[in-house]
């Protein structure tokens, strides 16, 4: 009789092969590892993202980091204000170290209508003694230079002397950061002449008084300003940004009476002549 190691030993390598597959086949399944793709992630789980590829901030976000990054800014700059039926006039703004900043605005002399239509050119100006509106000497109306105070540094510009532009480079800056502002905020198409990202702004209130001027506001990542289009006009970055002045300088000596643009007396000198130049 045959012993059964002789049996075996007489079986194909074939054979013994097909048996040791069937033996690999079943501790397969007893496994409990997950089947990797070939890619080497587990299959039925997503890949992680790409470091960098988070999506893009809603535009709320992404104007609100602009805006915040714009009341950091520290910069000399001109604008060409272009308004229809009116020739392109230049807007010199400076937003000094100490935080103070003036806004030169030709034709900035509201009178009754507020806004930027008029033919005197004012200065807006805040530093920490206080808000001014300063008159500027033109061809057209040459006179003595002279700031009148009109307030604390965040006093209120009666409608009929604000010719708002002014606000672009103070107040509107932290509405614009302030997420809980009542905005409607979406990209929109650059506008001609501005560069960086431009936003379409309109207000979500039905308040008389919006927080600032609905339009399009254009920023570079940075916080600058290249452009905006507001019912006054639409201004436009031109050149390149300088340096910022330690503080800002007014035009003219301080005066009492009433401020340029205003009807009344003309002002009278108050002595002072702290920060001008």
């Amino acid at each position: 009789m045959r012993s059964r190691g002789a049996v075996a030993s007489r079986k194909s390598p074939a054979a013994l092969a097909c048996v040791a597959f069937v033996t690999l086949s079943l501790l397969g399944c007893d496994s409990t590892d997950p089947v990797t793709s070939p890619q080497g992630t587990p299959s039925g789980e997503h890949s992680p993202s790409a470091p960098g590829s988070a999506p893009p901030a809603e535009p709320r976000a992404q104007l609100a980091a602009a805006a915040a990054a714009a009341s950091d800014l520290r910069m000399t700059a001109f604008y060409t204000l272009q308004t229809p039926g009116r020739p392109d006039r230049t807007v010199a703004v400076t937003l000094a170290e100490d935080g103070g900043w003036r806004v030169d605005i030709p034709g900035g002399a509201p009178g009754s209508a507020g806004g930027t239509g008029g033919t005197g050119d004012v200065a807006m100006a805040q530093n920490a003694d206080g808000l001014f509106r300063c008159a500027l000497p033109s061809a057209a109306n040459p006179v003595t230079p002279y700031c009148v105070r009109l307030g604390d540094p965040d006093a209120v510009v009666e409608p009929a002397l604000d010719p708002r532009l002014h606000h672009l480079f103070a107040d509107w800056r932290a509405v614009l950061a302030d997420r809980r502002a009542p905005l409607a905020v979406s990209v929109t198409e650059p506008l001609d002449g501005a560069d960086g990202t431009c936003f379409s702004v309109e207000s979500t209130t039905t308040s008389l008084q919006p927080p600032l001027d609905v339009g399009i506001y254009c920023y570079r990542p940075d916080g600058t300003l290249t452009g905006a289009r507001l019912e006054l006009g639409t201004l436009l970055l031109a050149g390149q940004p300088g340096a910022a002045p330690p503080s800002i300088t007014l035009p003219g000596p301080v005066t009492t009476g009433v401020p340029p643009g205003s009807a009344g007396t003309p002002p009278t000198s108050s002595g002072s002549t702290t920060g001008t130049g």
